[in-house]
């Protein structure tokens, strides 16, 4: 059986920072999913001068002050991605490729997903449209498969299925270097379109096609709801009240994927909103049993 955590926060952003730091003060026992560089959108600001207290700093020196802040405390992130969270009544399920983790409550934390998903993308998922390459490989043992990679990881996995697949092709959306093993093929057109009857056929780029058995999109995060089955959205963010609460019992969420402004005050106050409604609702379960 699988531990239970009473608050897990997804994303390492100035709102599931927040989120940790408040859930930890109040004792509450928290697991933290995300990047150990914490947000990418951070580390590239040249310079931010509206965070109360920390004028005129680099995007950098505020990560740097984040990390500190959360090692002083004792707050350690996985470096895991969460594929999918279920509510399970109690408690939420969040599922790792193989594995899982159990929660009383979840706050979302997530971002913002700037990448549209394709035309066919979310029609197709689950019928050879995936987003776990080494969770899925073993279902395309001898067959062709397209991976579309917007990150590094998206290499490794790439490197697994090859081993798996009869074909495999690597569609790069970043810059980079590319360490695949000689059985991969780069493909360097842009995708388009995901296209097939009942099962992917295959992929429609803005030059030529790829006749294949399955996509996958490996993108640093999924949109909320396909990671959270059943959440409320709202003009492509997720609906939240003034508690930070999702149509969801248990599950909180803020920062950017609750809506604009993207702004890292506005996260930061947003995952303290959230770290105090989720720890509210963990000790009413409690005082309930």
């Amino acid at each position: 059986m699988n531990a239970r955590y009473d608050i897990a926060i997804i994303g390492t952003g100035p709102a599931g920072l927040e989120a940790a730091i408040n859930a930890k003060i109040r004792n509450k026992n928290i697991i933290i999913f995300g990047s150990e560089d914490l947000s990418s959108k951070i580390s590239k600001a040249a310079k931010v001068n509206n965070f109360l207290g920390l004028y005129n700093i680099t995007g950098i020196q505020l990560k740097n002050s984040f990390a500190e802040h959360i090692a002083a405390m004792g707050i350690g992130i996985v470096n895991e991605k969460i594929n999918n969270v279920y509510a399970m009544g109690d408690y939420f399920a969040l599922m790792v490729n193989e594995k899982s983790y159990e929660a009383k409550a979840i706050i979302l934390a997530t971002g913002i997903e700037y990448t549209k998903p394709l035309i066919g993308e979310e029609e197709f998922l689950g019928k050879g449209v995936g987003y776990c390459a080494t969770c899925d490989a073993p279902l395309y043992k001898g067959k062709t498969v397209v991976i579309v990679g917007y990150n590094k990881k998206s290499v490794e996995e790439t490197n697994y299925v090859s081993e798996l697949s009869e074909k495999t092709y690597f569609i790069p959306m970043y810059k980079g270097e590319y360490n695949l093993n000689q059985n991969v093929e780069i493909v360097n057109h842009k995708p388009l379109k995901i296209v097939g009857n009942d099962v992917v056929t295959k992929i429609i780029l803005d030059q030529g096609e790829i006749v294949t058995d399955g996509v996958f999109m490996l993108r640093d995060s999924v949109s909320p709801s396909q990671l959270v089955p059943g959440i409320e959205i709202e003009n492509g963010h997720i609906k939240v009240n003034r508690d930070m609460k999702t149509n969801i019992e248990g599950c909180y969420a803020a920062g950017d994927c609750t809506g604009t402004p993207y702004q890292y005050m506005k996260s930061a106050g947003e995952g303290l909103v959230a770290a105090l409604s989720a720890v509210s609702y963990v000790d009413k379960l409690h005082d309930n049993k």
